[in-house]
């Protein structure tokens, strides 16, 4: 168990950018402002791209620990 928490500690840290573009495309009373969403769709494809490779990488990374603490 201890190499399985070492190994976590030496994960990084990850900023996905689409929490980033969320406040850029949000008015302040927290709507979608769907002008900058079209500003910024590049960016948001490209972000949504990001978030959908990292959250495979986490449920693969997360399979990965359960089938370690079986053994």
């Amino acid at each position: 168990m201890d190499s399985i928490i070492e190994a976590l500690k030496q994960v990084p840290e990850v900023r996905l950018q689409i929490i980033k573009l969320a406040w850029k495309v949000t008015g302040e009373d927290g709507s979608l402002d769907v002008d900058q969403m079209l500003f910024h769709s590049k960016e948001l494809e490209v972000a949504v791209s990001e978030a959908a490779a990292y959250s495979s990488a986490t449920r693969e990374a997360v399979r990965c620990l359960r089938e370690m603490a079986r053994s």
